[in-house]
């Protein structure tokens, strides 16, 4: 044998030996712990269930949308989007660019404004507006400047947009001082102001930890109208806040996750595991609790949700 057949025959040999590389994802993983928890739940899949691999990427959901849509691998899938509250980016990416699939199987949302029940009850705080009774407002008050905080949202949550209009067209902003800050900073707020017996108001939603880690009650508001629910986010204009109107409850959301159209073709197993993909309001609290509550590290509650929940998972695997 020649000495070029001997080394094509083992270039060959080494090129059949090799292992085939395994399919692999890029999760972006936004702020809020529910995301965190579901961002869990699908690396854990993908990784112990499919032998894949997995990077976890922090972002906002814009950078998430934007990486999605330039199909590089970046990003490869937003874990929790809401809807209507990120329709910007879905009408962008998904209906027009056509870049990125949204999953058709959504868990349901609700959200709102919540005080600690112990509060509400000591005075008679069970509707938005009283947080505009200045008795209320006073209460709230934790630093003096005449008018009460109030927890909006994070920064990067369209959310947070809305509640900040919300508040301007409630008419508390005589009475109540949005604030932005990361969620971890509303948590630890709650829990000092009802051990300290204080008045405290906060943006909440379903599902979520808190339901299980303090005793808290949603406010009502005016019943959803979409004649009074105008928003524009500041994707879309840079004079969103002027040209918007919000003057009622929040509709009941869809969550569900949304990948790009690219991983079809870079990991198509994953992406066909990412069409079934299901989680219930139910599960994200769970896993959210134990994040938030217990303390424990995100992945390990996710892989245990993956060996409880077996059958699911097969069911999302077509197993």
């Amino acid at each position: 044998m020649s000495f070029k057949t001997t080394l094509m025959a083992a270039t060959l040999l080494t090129a059949f030996s090799a292992p085939v590389s395994a399919e692999s994802v890029n999760i972006g993983v936004p702020s809020w712990t529910g995301a965190q928890a579901v961002a869990n739940v699908l690396g854990a899949i993908v990784e112990m269930r499919m032998g894949g691999t997995v990077d976890y990427i922090p972002g906002n959901n814009a950078t998430i949308f934007q990486a999605m849509d330039q199909g590089k691998g970046d990003i490869d899938v937003h874990p929790d989007v809401w809807l209507p509250n990120q329709q910007s980016f879905t009408q962008k990416y998904v209906d027009e660019a056509k870049t990125v699939t949204l999953s058709s199987n959504p868990y349901e949302g609700n959200q709102g404004f919540c005080v600690s029940k112990d509060f509400g009850q000591a005075n008679n705080i069970t509707d938005i507006a009283d947080l505009g009774r200045p008795d209320v407002a006073a209460l709230m008050d934790s630093d003096g400047n005449g008018k009460g905080e109030m927890w909006i949202g994070a920064p990067g949550w369209a959310s947070a947009n809305v509640n900040e209009v919300k508040t301007r067209d409630y008419g508390l902003l005589d009475f109540i001082e949005p604030i932005r800050a990361e969620e971890s900073v509303k948590t630890a707020r709650i829990k000092d102001s009802i051990a300290k017996g204080e008045g405290y108001a906060f943006y909440c939603y379903k599902p979520h930890a808190v339901w299980f880690m303090f005793d808290v009650e949603m406010l009502s508001e005016p019943t959803f109208d979409e004649a009074k629910y105008n928003m524009i986010q500041p994707s879309d204009d840079a004079d969103w806040y002027e040209k918007s109107s919000v003057a009622t409850k929040d509709a009941l959301k869809n969550v569900q996750i949304a990948w790009s159209n690219s991983l079809e073709g870079r990991s198509p197993a994953i992406a066909e595991f990412f069409a079934n993909f299901a989680l219930t309001a139910d599960d994200v609290s769970g896993l959210a609790f134990e994040i938030s509550s217990n303390g424990r590290d995100a992945a390990e509650v996710a892989k245990e949700w993956v060996e409880a929940n077996t059958d699911r998972v097969d069911a999302m695997l077509g197993l």
